[in-house]
């Protein structure tokens, strides 16, 4: 049984939504698309970052299966592309045997955007600003474990007459 809905989002512009209660735990949906190599994958996720800036549009769908391969997901099949990045989450992506798979992690209410973590790499910060608005954004896309890395950077690179020492 379908779970979700692919409708716009306040968050970036389209976004996944439950369109029923979903319990933690709960498998939602597969992330789908081709399998290519990191190659590929590089060339592919340079060229629509180019489109992107050109375009506004969504950037980069590409997903990171393992050392050699990744999915890329830019097919119109896809729902699970628009599922948009946030700094407090509700979902999860687990690789089960090579096919990614967006779990729940609490419960979910009908109507609330689906969310989870990108995690990008911390060197790459500023090529990935956050739009969640949640109180507890650092204002980029990075890894849950990387949050407090970037806080201390943040911090030390404001004037000093804007920092809250």
């Amino acid at each position: 049984m379908k779970k979700h809905e692919v409708r716009k989002s306040s968050i970036h512009g389209n976004g996944v939504f439950a369109i029923c209660d979903i319990k933690a735990g709960e498998r939602i949906i597969e992330y789908l698309g081709e399998k290519i190599d990191k190659e590929e994958s590089n060339r592919r996720g340079l060229a629509n970052e180019e489109k992107a800036k050109e375009t506004g549009g969504g950037s980069v769908y590409i997903f990171e299966l393992d050392d050699k391969y990744d999915i890329d997901g830019n097919f119109e099949y896809n729902d699970a592309r628009f599922i948009n990045h946030a700094c407090r989450t509700n979902c999860e992506a687990v690789n089960e045997d090579g096919t990614i798979w967006i779990y729940a992690t609490r419960d979910i209410k009908k109507g609330e955007e689906l969310l989870y973590n990108y995690g990008y790499a911390l060197e790459h910060f500023l090529d990935h600003p956050c739009k969640c608005g949640f109180p507890e954004c650092v204002g980029y896309i990075v890894a849950v474990e990387d949050r407090l890395k970037l806080k201390k950077l943040l911090k030390w690179k404001k004037p000093k007459h804007l920092r809250k020492d």
